[in-house]
C-alpha cells in the first residue's frame, strides 16, 4: 500500500466517524516553549487545556512533525526518522477509551489488512481498564505488555496535558531480532500507533500530575513512516515510498548500488535521505540555518547531510540537485514544499557551499587534535570549542567525527567554555513581561483581556491585577514600576512586528499611570508596562484607559505600508521574496524577507516608487475574518513565526495585498503618506533587510536631504542638477592631487632616510642612528626607521624620537634581535613603556622634556646589543 493510499484510508475511516479533517500546522508551535512540532497533539493542546474552545468535540489530521532527539539514530535504527508524518485521530470531552481502542484495532486489521496474530499492545503498568479492553478484541495476556511511565505515559515533554498510554506494535519477523515483545525488543516490533488518554495536568515531568483537566480526551498518533515500513515490506523508512526518490537519485549520484554497499556507507545514504526532508520542510515553514533555536536544527540537519554525501564519495554540490526529489515526491500532499521550492534550493545549495569551506578550514585543527590524542581516549572540549568559536563548527559534527576515530568529546569542558563565553556576550535584557509563573497563574485566573483597540482608543475598564518587581500585589504607589491586566482594554499588545500602544490610565480618585508598552503574555492577556506618576492604583479599581492617538496613528501608517511593500516586494523579486520577521514602529518599519543577493539601488527605487504609486491610488483597506483555511483558500498569507487561531482576521488593501494580520491600519491607502526606503541589508543567509520611513518621517527626511543638497549646491556654485557631476570632476581633481602630494612626500622621506643613514655612527663591527627628527608625522615615524635600518651594514640599530609638544614618540629597528630591548629603559624616560616583537618596537609617553634622555638611554642600549664601548 502506498503512502498516499495510506494517509487516505485512515482519513476516510475517521470521516465516517463525524471527524471533520483539520490541515497540518506549522512545524513552528504555538507554544514558544516548544523548539518544533514533535507530535500531532501539539496544536490542540489549548484545546485539551480548555483555554480554547475546538472547532468540532473531535476531529482528525495529519501533521508533519519533527523530533531533533532521533537525529543522531537515524540510519543507525531501522524505524527512527528526523521528520515525519502522524496520522491522529482526537477528541474533546467526546468519546474516551470504550470507542477508540476498538476503533484501533478494526482499521488496522480490516482497514489496512495487517495480520492480527502479529499485533501486541503495551499499557501503562496497572491500567486495568485499558487491558480489559484488549481482551474484549479477542488479545491473548501474553501479547498485552504493561510498562511503566516511561514508556506507556505521553505528554510533550513539558508542563501541559498529558495521560497513560497504549500503544500498538507489529512484529516484524524474526530477521528483525528475538522475541519477547516491545517490551524485549522495539526494532522487530515496531510501534505503529499511540492511544493517548488524556485526562491530566502535567507539572514539571511525567510523574509531577497536578490535577485532572476540564475534560477526558482523546489524541492518538499513527506514523505514516512506520506504516509504509510494514505494508510495503521494507527494512528502513528511507526504502518507502516517502523517501525511496530521494534513495534512487542519490545512488544515482554515487554510481554505487545501497542494496551492497558497505554498512557504514547505508547508513549515510540514509541520513542523507532523511535528513534532506527535514530541512526542506523546515525551511518550507519559513526556517532558515541559523546558529541558534530552529535556525541550528536546520544548519545542523543540512551539515550531516553535506557530510555524509562526502563519505560517500560526493565531492562536488549536490543539495540543490537532490533535494527536487522531496518535493517532486512529497509536494503533492504538502504544497508548501513546491511553493517555496526556489527558497528551499537556493538554501541548502548556499548552506552546501559555506559548509564546504566551514569543512576545509576546521578540518586540518581537528584531524591535528585527532592525531594527537590517545587512542580511545578523550578530545579536549576546547577542541571543539575552538572549531565552534572560530570556524563555526558544529560541536555535534566534532563529536561525530571523534566517535569514528574511536575518541569521546569532552562536553563537559566544551559545555563551561560556552557558558562562559555566553557570560561575557550576554547583555541586558529589554525589559518587560514574560511567560513566567505569576503571569502564568494570572491567564488562568483571569483568562483573555478583551481588546476593543479596533472600534476605538479609550473605554472605561477594571483592574484586575497588578504586578510589581515581579509579584501580584494588590496596591502600587506613586513611583511604582508596575504592569496592569484590565478586563478590557484598548491598547494593542506588541504582536506581529507591531509595537505596544502606550498612553494613560485614570481612577476615579485622580491617580494616573503612564502607561510606556502593551505586550500580550500566554495566550492573551494584555500587560500594560509602566509607572504610577500620581495616587494609588488598587485591584479592582475603575479606570479609564486612553491610548496616545497619535503613536497608534503612526504606527498603523508604517504596518499598512509595510503590507503594501512585502506585496511589491514579492512581485519585484519574485514570490520566495516573503517576510520573515518586521518591526512596525511609529513612522518607521523593518522588514526582513528570503532574497539572496542585495536588492540594488536601481532596484530600490522602482520599489519605492511602486509602493507609493499604490498607496497614492488609494485602495480601500478591508478587514474580514474567515476560517483559517478558507483564508488559505482565498489566498491570504501567513506571516512567518505568527500563530494564529481557528477563525482569523485578514487584511485586503486594493486588489495586490491579502494577509493575515492582527495589527492596526488606516482605513485608506494615501493615509499612509509617502514611503521613503532609507537601507537595505544583509541580516543573515538568504535574509535581507530593508527599513523604511512613513507618513510625517520620510517628508521630515526628504526635507533634511533637501537641505543638505541646497548647502552642497551654495558651497559649490553650481545648480542642483549639475551638483553629482561637478563633485565627481572635483573629487577626480582631489584624488589626483593627493596622488601627486604623496608621491612627493616619499621622495622627501626616502631623501631623509639617505641622509639618516649617511650620520650614522660606528658601534662595534655595525653601525647605529640614534635622532631626534623634526617634519616628521608620527604614522611615518616607523617607516622612516626601517628604511634607515635597511641602508646601513649588518648589524645595524636604529632609534629615532619625535615630539609634537604633547606626546614623545620613539621608534627602533634592528638587522637582528629584538628592537623592543633597545626602548625598555628610553620608554621610561618619557613616561611609557616600549612594545614590539621582532625588528621594529615603539615607545612613547606624555613626558616630553624627557625625550632628549631618552635617546641617551637608547644609545647606550644600541652599544650593549652591538657590542660598543
Amino acid at each position: 500500500m502506498l503512502s498516499t493510499d495510506i494517509r487516505r484510508t485512515f482519513l476516510d475511516f475517521f470521516a465516517q466517524r463525524s471527524h471533520p479533517e483539520l490541515p497540518s500546522a506549522s512545524l513552528i508551535p504555538e507554544d514558544s516553549q516548544l523548539l518544533l512540532v514533535n507530535a500531532g497533539m501539539v496544536p490542540f493542546a489549548p484545546y485539551f487545556l480548555g483555554r480554547r474552545k475546538p472547532p468540532h468535540p473531535r476531529v482528525m489530521s495529519l501533521q508533519k512533525c519533527l523530533r531533533t532527539v532521533d537525529i543522531e539514530r537515524v540510519g543507525k535504527t531501522t524505524r527512527h526518522a528526523t521528520c515525519f508524518e502522524m496520522l491522529g485521530n482526537f477528541s474533546f470531552g467526546d468519546y474516551f477509551k470504550d470507542e477508540v481502542v476498538p476503533w484501533a484495532y478494526e482499521l488496522l486489521t480490516e482497514g489496512y489488512g495487517l495480520d492480527r496474530e502479529r499485533l501486541w499492545v503495551t499499557v501503562l503498568d496497572g491500567d486495568d481498564e485499558t487491558v480489559e479492553l484488549w481482551r474484549r478484541l479477542g488479545f491473548p495476556d501474553e501479547r498485552i505488555q504493561p510498562l511503566g511511565v516511561e514508556d506507556n505515559y505521553w505528554s510533550m515533554g513539558l508542563p501541559g496535558p498529558g495521560g497513560p498510554s497504549s500503544e500498538i506494535f507489529y512484529d516484524r519477523g524474526e530477521r528483525f531480532g528475538p522475541g519477547g515483545g516491545p517490551a524485549v525488543n522495539k526494532e522487530r516490533f515496531l510501534e505503529l500507533w499511540n492511544l493517548v488518554f488524556i485526562h491530566q495536568l502535567r507539572g514539571d515531568s511525567d510523574t509531577d500530575i497536578r490535577g485532572e483537566l476540564p475534560a477526558r480526551n482523546i489524541d492518538t498518533g499513527l506514523g505514516v513512516d512506520r506504516l509504509a515500513l510494514v505494508l510495503q515490506d521494507r527494512a528502513y523508512i528511507c526504502e518507502t515510498d516517502l523517501l525511496s526518490p530521494t534513495l534512487r537519485r542519490l545512488q544515482e549520484i554515487t554510481g554505487e548500488d545501497y542494496e551492497i554497499a558497505p554498512t557504514r556507507s547505508q547508513t549515510s545514504y540514509r541520513v542523507v535521505s532523511d535528513h534532506l526532508r527535514a530541512g526542506a520542510f523546515l525551511i518550507a515553514d519559513g526556517v532558515l540555518p541559523g546558529n541558534e533555536g530552529r535556525g541550528y536544527v536546520v544548519r545542523r540537519l543540512l551539515r550531516r547531510v553535506v557530510r555524509h554525501g562526502r563519505l560517500l564519495g560526493i565531492d562536488g554540490p549536490f543539495l540543490g540537485d537532490l533535494v527536487g526529489t522531496v518535493v517532486e515526491n512529497l509536494g503533492g500532499q504538502w504544497p508548501e514544499l513546491i511553493t517555496r521550492r526556489p527558497v528551499i534550493e537556493q538554501v541548502v545549495g548556499r548552506e552546501e557551499e559555506a559548509f564546504d569551506r566551514t569543512v576545509r578550514q576546521g578540518t586540518r585543527l581537528l584531524d591535528v587534535a585527532i592525531l594527537s590524542a590517545k587512542p580511545g581516549g578523550v578530545l579536549p572540549g576546547s577542541t571543539a570549542f575552538d572549531l565552534h568559536d572560530t570556524y563555526g563548527f558544529p560541536v555535534d559534527l566534532t563529536a561525530e567525527i571523534a566517535e569514528d576515530a574511536g575518541l569521546t568529546l569532552d562536553r563537559d569542558e566544551f559545555g563551561l567554555l560556552m557558558q562562559a563565553q555566553r557570560r561575557r556576550a550576554r547583555q541586558a535584557q529589554a525589559s518587560g513581561p514574560s511567560a513566567t509563573e505569576v503571569y502564568r497563574d494570572l491567564l488562568g485566573k483571569l483568562g483573555p483581556t478583551e481588546f476593543f483597540g479596533y472600534e476605538r482608543l479609550s473605554g472605561e475598564a477594571s483592574v484586575l491585577g497588578i504586578v510589581s518587581g515581579g509579584t501580584d500585589v494588590a496596591v502600587a504607589t506613586e513611583g511604582d514600576r508596575v504592569d496592569v491586566i484590565l478586563d478590557r482594554s484598548p491598547f494593542y499588545a506588541e504582536a506581529g512586528g507591531q509595537v505596544g500602544d502606550s498612553g494613560m490610565l485614570r481612577t476615579r480618585d485622580g491617580g494616573a499611570i503612564r502607561v510606556d508598552s502593551t505586550k500580550s503574555v500566554g495566550d492573551g492577556l494584555h500587560v500594560h508596562s509602566g509607572q504610577i506618576v500620581t495616587g494609588v492604583l488598587s485591584v479592582d479599581d475603575e479606570v479609564f484607559a486612553k491610548v496616545d492617538g497619535v503613536r497608534r496613528d503612526a504606527t498603523a501608517r508604517a504596518h499598512s505600508a509595510t503590507h503594501v511593500l512585502h506585496a511589491t516586494l514579492r512581485e519585484q523579486l519574485g514570490e520566495h521574496a516573503q517576510q520573515h520577521g518586521s518591526l512596525v514602529e511609529p513612522g518607521r518599519l523593518r522588514f526582513d524577507f528570503t532574497h539572496f543577493d542585495a536588492v540594488g539601488s536601481d532596484r530600490l527605487a522602482q520599489i519605492e516608487e511602486q509602493v507609493n504609486e499604490r498607496l497614492l491610488s488609494n485602495p480601500e483597506v478591508r478587514v474580514w475574518h474567515a476560517t483559517r483555511s478558507e483564508a488559505e483558500r482565498a489566498g491570504a498569507t501567513a506571516l512567518f513565526g505568527e500563530k494564529y487561531g481557528d477563525t482569523v482576521r485578514i487584511v485586503d488593501i486594493g486588489d495586490f495585498s491579502r494577509e493575515l494580520c492582527g495589527g492596526t491600519h488606516v482605513g485608506y491607502g494615501s493615509q499612509a503618506g509617502p514611503v521613503r526606503l532609507v537601507g537595505e541589508e544583509s541580516v543573515g543567509a538568504g535574509l535581507r533587510r530593508v527599513s523604511a520611513l512613513v507618513g510625517m518621517d520620510a517628508l521630515r527626511h526628504a526635507d533634511r536631504e533637501r537641505r543638505v543638497l541646497g548647502e552642497v549646491t551654495r558651497l559649490l556654485g553650481a545648480p542642483a542638477d549639475t551638483v553629482v557631476q561637478q563633485l565627481t570632476v572635483r573629487l577626480g581633481a582631489l584624488s589626483e592631487a593627493e596622488q601627486r602630494l604623496s608621491a612627493y612626500r616619499r621622495r622627501e622621506l626616502d631623501l631623509l632616510g639617505g641622509e639618516l643613514a649617511t650620520r650614522s655612527e660606528p658601534c662595534g663591527p655595525g653601525r647605529i642612528v640614534v635622532r631626534r627628527v623634526t617634519g616628521v608625522a608620527g604614522d611615518e615615524l616607523r617607516g622612516l626607521a626601517t628604511d634607515v635600518v635597511r641602508r646601513l651594514p649588518e648589524p645595524g640599530a636604529v632609534v629615532l624620537g619625535l615630539s609634537d609638544g604633547e606626546r614623545a614618540q620613539l621608534v627602533a629597528a634592528v638587522s637582528t634581535g629584538q628592537a623592543v630591548e633597545l626602548l625598555r629603559d628610553a620608554g621610561r624616560e618619557v613616561g611609557g613603556g616600549a612594545g614590539g616583537t621582532g625588528p621594529i618596537a615603539n615607545a612613547g609617553g606624555r613626558r616630553v622634556d624627557g625625550l632628549d634622555r631618552a635617546l641617551d638611554q637608547a644609545r647606550a642600549a644600541c652599544h650593549r646589543m652591538l657590542g660598543g664601548n
